[in-house]
């Protein structure tokens, strides 16, 4: 052997043994902080003890129907049998049609090497074929309680997509690729990535989904010129500045959730739905909501009404002098809109709001899809225990949630790009909002789930009281427009038809595709998802979409076209500050920075942004 093979050999032997001391190191650190974790507060989403019960009562029926599982038993030998088969015949060199075969749109197994090596390719099947046989075994308890077996059902689909091969370094073909390459640095720098993302979630796990110094808010998203113009507790009001020289008389008012940031309307300025309506010549107007703490515990439902989209109606009036608007509620900001709307009619001030448009909104609460997984009186009393110690549920909580509606996509995808592959993730604007995280106030959020979700109050004439007033949308005749999205898994498509027939007056309903963001984020000019419209409005929502005209590209032109003839006639631009209302600071804001990542509020405290939360 010569000399420079042995210097060789000794260098990566000890870049090795760097690489063995490195993972651990880390090993101890994630064994410290698991622990720490462990003796924190029990409380979690989905909680593990409703998991458990969930699966006990399904022992107990498997136990009771011994021969469902004999059945299922049978059928998944009977599958692996023409797996050994097939692959007998594949290695003798014949053409074999594989005995199983992803569904259309798993990425996980979209690498060649998944199909071409009889290896992985036996040890994909397999596992498609051993989670397809569990799924039909619990699925075919027929004696369990529907709202067990829909938990059963959706945790049985969670452990099964963490248990694939995909998750795993001596499964995985990129991973052990990328292994042999780097001598193990990949899983080096993917233990100190973990670590670095439990610094960041203080023992919680918190999966890093782009860079996160990738953007600033004011700098290189969230940029469209404004003003905040009028602020409460609960809001800060942004008045955009225009782009044109001539505006519609009535002011554009747009609702986002507060269980999200209001940024995800205004991205970067190629995408941002802010910047196209300032452009078309609207006078627009934001709620920015503030991200709560402790002292906004007992803040409710009605303090969003008052102090929210009431508080942003009077406060436009004094910047424009107009007292009519059109209006946009966002998910969670339409199911409010729409309560402010009853509220305005039950009030005799129906006229306040010449039109309003939704975007993914439930209002009818029948159908709102995996969601329902997480809400019955037991989970609900124990969130509700954990919000009476902090005040309000932690952001991180419901992130999570919906996370788990798309496992493969915002969780294991970026576990094994992070922390198996060692990669860094990639700088996206709209993962960068997805991980800005807000939190619920504990009274209002208690609110919400128990009336809306739980009970489902507000489609019911009078089923919610707010400010004294009983809410009965009959009685709202404001013309509408729901924009929906046919693969939403947060507010179900069919679920938001129902609430689009709540009311008496004049409604548009339109359904976009892709899912409750990318659907409603498709900028004018795209090519992309394309809507569908229909001029009728049956009861039933499959027959809606059976007789609906399918058009290509963004369904925003089709908004304008609406929503133009409701909007006025031409005035002079207004510019934030020409009204009586002075401008407080620069758009994007304050309230939208606070609890960013850290939840350092202190830093805006410091540099006199503090709002009044008295």
């Amino acid at each position: 052997m010569s000399e420079s093979t042995q210097i060789s050999a000794s260098e990566q032997q000890a870049k090795l043994m760097e690489q063995l001391n490195g993972m651990v190191e880390c090993s101890q650190q994630l064994l410290h902080h698991y622990v720490q974790q462990m003796q924190g507060e029990s409380f979690s989403i989905p909680d593990r003890g409703v998991v458990a019960k969930a699966f006990m009562q399904l022992t107990e029926r498997m136990l009771a129907e011994p021969d469902k599982l004999a059945q299922a038993q049978s059928g998944y030998m009977q599958g692996m049998m023409s797996l050994y088969q097939s692959m007998a015949k594949r290695m003798q060199g014949e053409d074999v049609v594989p005995v199983v075969e992803p569904e259309p749109g798993d990425k996980r197994f979209k690498d060649d090497i998944w199909r071409e090596n009889p290896y992985f390719d036996f040890l994909k099947q397999s596992y498609l074929l051993a989670s397809q046989s569990i799924l039909d075994t619990v699925r075919g308890i027929e004696s369990l309680d529907p709202k067990t077996a829909e938990k059963v059902d959706f945790y049985t689909r969670q452990y099964l997509e963490a248990l694939a091969p995909t998750n795993f370094a001596v499964s995985n073909p990129q991973v052990i690729k990328a292994t042999l390459d780097s001598g193990g640095e990949n899983l080096r720098k993917g233990f100190a990535q973990m670590l670095q993302d439990l610094e960041r979630g203080k023992g919680e796990l918190r999966i890093k989904m782009t860079d996160l110094d990738a953007f600033e808010l004011g700098k290189n998203i969230a940029v469209t010129p404004g003003k905040v113009v009028f602020q409460t507790p609960l809001m800060q009001l942004l008045q955009y500045s225009p782009s044109t020289e001539t505006v519609f008389t009535r002011p554009l008012l747009i609702v986002p959730p507060w269980i999200n940031k209001f940024y995800i309307l205004d991205l970067k300025p190629k995408n941002s739905f802010i910047k196209w309506a300032v452009d078309q010549g609207f006078t627009v107007f934001v709620i920015s909501w503030i991200n709560p703490d402790e002292s906004l515990a007992e803040r409710d439902f009605e303090d969003y009404l008052l102090e929210g989209t009431l508080a942003a109606l009077d406060a436009i009036e004094q910047a424009t002098g107009e007292s009519v608007v059109n209006a946009i509620g966002y998910c969670l900001g339409g199911t409010l809109l729409m309560c402010t709307l009853g509220y305005l009619a039950a009030t005799g001030k129906a006229q306040r709001i010449k039109s309003a448009t939704f975007f993914t909104t439930l209002v009818d609460f029948s159908e709102v899809g995996e969601l329902s997984v997480f809400v019955d009186e037991e989970q609900i009393e124990l969130m509700e225990k954990q919000m009476e110690k902090k005040g309000y549920l932690e952001g991180s909580q419901m992130a999570s949630v919906f996370n788990m509606l798309r496992p493969n996509d915002l969780i294991w995808s970026f576990y094994v790009n992070n922390y198996l592959l060692g990669r860094d993730p990639m700088a996206f604007d709209l993962l960068y909002w997805n991980s800005d995280s807000t939190r619920m106030p504990r009274v209002m959020h208690s609110f919400y789930l128990r009336n809306m979700y739980l009970h489902n109050r507000l489609r019911n004439p009078g089923g919610i009281d707010l400010v004294g007033e009983p809410i009965d949308l009959s009685k709202v005749k404001t013309p509408l427009y729901f924009l929906s999205t046919k693969d939403d898994h947060i507010a179900p498509w069919k679920g938001t038809y129902k609430g689009a027939l709540l009311t008496k007056g004049p409604v548009k309903f339109v359904l976009g595709g892709s899912g409750h963001i990318a659907g409603v984020v498709n900028p004018a000019g795209s090519h992309k998802y394309g809507y569908w419209t229909n001029t009728k409005k049956p009861s039933d929502a499959d027959e809606w979409l059976a007789g609906a005209q399918q058009h290509e590209g963004s369904w925003w032109p089709d908004w304008f076209a609406w929503v133009k003839p409701k909007a006025g006639k031409q005035v002079p631009a207004r510019v934030p500050g020409d009204g009586a209302l002075e401008p407080l600071e620069d758009a994007p804001g304050s309230y939208v920075k606070y609890g960013w990542i850290s939840n350092q509020w202190s830093n805006y405290v410091a540099a006199g942004f503090a709002p009044d939360l008295l």
